[in-house]
């Protein structure tokens, strides 16, 4: 059980690494998240502040995995150009999107006045 357990962390760790190696706009959530990290130090934020980011960080990097595995699964599944495809593809590339633009307005609503 516990063998299983194990085995189950490995192969999400192995996701995390896969998406941050591979997928571009990952790297950009992570390059982005780096600098909240560096700003929220600088600038003091407080605790629920400092919870609010994480769970942000959280909802957007799982969304981009999300979208990743959707992506790849389509990709694999069907080689030709299809309409349906192409809206599960660009729906799921919206969720993410979504979720970052809602993250940056609240994280520009925690930061602003730290700097004004």
């Amino acid at each position: 059980m516990m063998k299983k357990l194990i085995e189950s962390f490995k192969y999400a760790i192995e996701g995390i690494y896969t998406g941050i190696k591979e997928e571009k706009n990952m790297k950009i959530h992570i390059f982005i998240m780096i600098l909240v990290i560096i700003f929220g130090i600088m600038l003091k934020i407080s605790k629920i502040q400092w919870i609010i980011c994480i769970i942000l960080f959280g909802n957007v990097i799982s969304l981009e995995l999300i979208n990743t595995a959707i992506e790849n699964t389509i990709d694999l599944v069907i080689k030709e150009n299809n309409p349906k495809a192409k809206v599960a593809k660009d729906t799921a590339a919206g969720a993410v999107l979504i979720m970052a633009i809602s993250s940056a307005i609240i994280g520009l609503a925690i930061f602003i006045p730290k700097i004004i």
